[in-house]
This record gives C-alpha cells, structure tokens and sequence, in this order.
C-alpha cells in the first residue's frame, strides 16, 4: 500500500499516482491547474469545529488525531475506494498546512493504511 502526503503549495514535487485533496477549503492561491487533483474529499475533512480547535491551539495533537480518526470512521465506505486504490498503485494526499507532520493528511493516510488490513 502506497500512500504519500504533499503540501497542495508545493508545486515542483507532483507525486505520481491518484492526487486528492483532503483538505474542506481549496488552498488560497493556489489555481486547479496548478494542483493536478483527481478528487476532492472535503467531506472526508476533519469538521470547522475540529479543524478550528486544533488551529487555535485548544487542543493538542494527540487529542486532533483521536477525534479526527473518530470521524473519519463515519466515512468508511466513502473512503474504501481510495484505499482499494492505494493497495493497487499510488495515492498522494494534498493538504495545505505548513506542518508536514501534524495535518489531517497524515491522519487520513494511517486511517487508509488500517482500511487496507
């Protein structure tokens, strides 16, 4: 199972494979030309509520990515496809954060790795 994350604004490394983006708002800037996505999963985005708290430092990472797991398991069957396809070839998730390891991408991708078991 191959899936990788990548900042939607970094735009010279375009990873091969099926490209998604998982973020609930379109990166500012940033034209779809630019981006190459085949898909965008807004609706498998963590909530306003979530991502709101997690970006105002109310709560801590741990605390996001039990949450953010916790909805995404209410996506299941929508977020099979993408994991079905992540066993078949390459899938790169898209976010806009400026953390490369604390982003709802890198959550989504564990959660398409347990999907995969």
């Amino acid at each position: 199972m191959t899936v990788h994350t990548q900042r939607a604004y970094d735009h010279g490394s375009s990873s091969a494979g099926h490209r998604v983006l998982v973020d609930r708002l379109w990166p500012r800037g940033v034209s779809k030309a630019q981006l190459k996505a085949d898909e965008w999963l807004k609706d498998c985005a963590p909530s306003e509520q979530l991502r709101k708290r997690f970006h105002d430092g109310e709560m801590s990472w741990a605390d996001f990515r039990r949450a953010y797991l916790a909805e995404l398991k209410c996506h299941r069957e929508e977020l099979r496809p993408l994991a079905d396809k992540a066993r078949r070839g390459s899938v790169t998730l898209l976010y806009g954060s400026s953390d490369p390891e604390h982003n709802n991408a890198v959550v989504m991708a564990q959660y398409l790795k347990m999907l995969a078991h």
